[in-house]
C-alpha cells in the first residue's frame, strides 16, 4: 500500500480480507495454536518460519495492527507491547546491556526519565541527559565509548519542546549508534521521524492513537535502515550468535529490515511478557481509523487555547509551538508544517496555590493522569506525572510548578476558551 497517502493508510493500511473473510480485523482472543506435527512447531521455536504459537510473543490481531502503525511511520516492521512504557524499554534494552550507556534529552515525560535515570541504572545502564536545545559539539561531548542509543521525543511531554530530529539524528550516526524517537504526541499524521534520520520510533498508543482513554498499549517501529552489522562490536545481542535460539544470528538471519523487532520479539517480549491483549489492540485499531480526522480538530483547538492564553494576565508564558515567537515555532515549521497536537502547557502566576486553584474551578476540562484524547483534560505535572524529580531536575526538564499541561479534545474550541476564562477568573 506504498502508493496511497497517509489517510488512506489509517483506514486500510495492516490488514486485508481474504475473500470471504471478515472486513474487520478479527480479534483472535486465544492463548495458544494448534498445529498437526511437533516438526511444525518446532520450525517456530527455532525461528525458521512464520506463524504463532503462544500469544505471550506474537498474536495475530496485535500483529495486523502493527504492520499498520509501521506503515503510516514508513518503518519496516513493527509490534505492539502492553504500554508506551513497555515500548521505550523495549526499544532502548534491545540494544542496551549492563556496561551500556544512552545519551537522551532532558526533556522528556517524568515516567520516561525515571525508567531510564532509576530503574535501567539498577540494571546497570548509565545515561547523560542533555538540553533538546544543544548544539552539535554539546551532544558530541555526551558521547561515550559504551553509548549505545539516542533517545528524544518528537514533542516533548509536557515542556513541549520540539526535537531537532535531523541534528539528533546526524550525531547518533557519526558516533555509530541509532536514534530512538517517541512520536507520540505528533504521531505520523504530523511527523514521521524516520523521514528526517531518525532509526526506531515508540509510541505511547493510549494517547492520539487510541484517542478515546480506552485502551493502555504501546507501539515501536524500526526503519530498517541502520546497519548493524557494521557497527557489530556495539550490538553483539543483534550480531553475535543467540544461544536461547540455537546461535542464531539475527542481523546476519533478518537483515537490517527484521533484525530489530524479531529479537525483540523473540527474547525480550519471551522473557518479559509485556504484550498487548487483542482486545485492546482491536480497540487500538478503531482509534487508528480516526486518527487523520481528528488530529486536526485536536491542532485546532490547541491553537485557539493556546491564543487565548497568551493574554490572559494571570499566565506568565505559553509554550505552544505553533505561536508565532514561542522558542520552537521556526524548527516547528519544518518537522510540523500541519501542527503539533492538541496539548498545551503554560505557567501561572502564583505557582502551586494558583494551579491547584485554577484545575479546582474547571468545569469542562477534567483532572486527569491523561493526555491526547477525545475529552479535554489538565493536570500540574509538578504534583503527578513528574513529582519523582527534585527542583533541579524540573527545572531542566522546563517544568516549573506552577506548570499546568492541558491537552484539548475534541470538543467546541468556544467552550473551552469560556472554562479556561471562568476558571481564570477564580484565582
Amino acid at each position: 500500500m506504498g502508493e496511497y497517502r497517509i489517510n488512506t493508510q489509517c483506514v486500510q493500511a495492516g490488514y486485508t480480507p481474504e475473500n470471504g473473510g471478515p472486513r474487520q480485523i478479527p480479534i483472535i482472543q486465544s492463548t495458544t495454536f494448534k498445529y498437526a506435527t511437533s516438526e511444525d512447531m518446532g520450525k517456530l521455536f527455532d525461528l525458521e518460519a512464520e506463524g504463532y504459537f503462544y500469544s505471550r510473543l506474537q498474536n495475530p490481531t496485535n500483529d495486523h495492527v502493527a504492520a499498520k502503525i509501521a506503515k503510516l511511520e514508513g518503518g519496516a516492521a513493527g509490534m505492539l507491547t502492553s504500554s508506551g512504557q513497555a515500548a521505550n524499554f523495549f526499544a532502548l534494552f534491545n540494544i542496551c546491556e549492563c556496561g551500556s550507556h544512552i545519551v537522551a534529552s532532558s526533556s522528556i515525560y517524568g515516567g520516561t526519565f525515571n525508567l531510564i535515570s532509576v530503574t535501567m541504572a539498577k540494571m546497570g545502564i548509565e545515561v547523560t541527559f542533555v538540553s533538546p536545545d544543544s548544539t552539535e559539539e554539546e551532544l558530541h561531548a555526551a558521547f561515550r565509548e559504551n553509548t549505545r542509543a539516542v533517545f528524544g521525543e518528537t514533542i516533548a511531554n509536557p515542556a513541549l519542546t520540539v526535537l531537532d530530529i535531523e541534528k539528533f539524528a546526524k550525531v547518533a550516526h557519526e558516533h555509530g549508534v541509532p536514534l530512538i524517537v517517541d512520536n507520540t504526541f505528533p504521531t505520523p499524521v504530523n511527523c514521521r521521524p524516520i523521514e528526517w534520520g531518525a532509526d526506531i520510533v515508540t509510541h505511547s498508543t493510549t494517547k492520539y492513537m487510541d484517542g478515546h482513554g480506552a485502551a493502555v498499549g504501546g507501539a515501536i517501529v524500526d526503519s530498517g535502515r541502520f546497519d548493524w552489522m557494521a557497527y557489530a562490536d556495539k550490538f553483539p545481542g543483534l550480531c553475535t550468535p543467540d544461544e536461547s535460539y540455537h546461535g542464531i544470528i539475527y542481523a546476519e538471519r533478518f537483515g537490517r529490515e527484521g533484525a530489530f523487532i524479531t529479537k525483540c520479539t523473540s527474547q525480550l517480549m519471551r522473557d518479559l511478557g509485556c504484550v498487548q491483549s487483542p482486545q485492546s489492540a482491536f480497540m487500538l485499531n478503531l482509534g487508528l481509523e480516526s486518527l487523520h480526522v481528528r488530529m486536526p480538530r485536536h491542532v485546532e483547538n490547541g491553537q485557539a487555547v493556546a491564543e487565548f492564553l497568551q493574554k490572559q494576565p494571570q499566565v506568565s508564558y505559553v509554550n505552544y509551538s505553533g505561536l508565532p515567537g514561542d522558542k520552537y515555532y521556526e524548527i516547528a515549521k519544518k518537522y510540523l508544517p500541519n501542527g503539533g497536537c492538541g496539548v498545551v502547557s503554560f505557567e501561572l502566576k502564583g505557582g502551586r496555590g494558583a494551579a491547584e486553584t485554577f484545575m479546582k474551578n474547571l468545569k469542562l476540562a477534567a483532572i486527569e493522569t491523561h493526555v491526547a484524547d477525545a475529552r479535554t483534560c489538565c493536570l500540574n505535572p509538578a504534583t503527578s506525572t513528574h513529582r519523582q524529580m527534585n527542583d533541579e531536575q524540573l527545572e531542566a526538564a522546563g517544568i516549573p510548578a506552577g506548570l499546568v499541561r492541558m491537552s484539548c479534545g475534541l470538543e467546541d474550541k468556544e467552550d473551552l476558551v469560556e472554562d479556561l476564562a471562568q476558571a481564570l477568573a477564580a484565582i
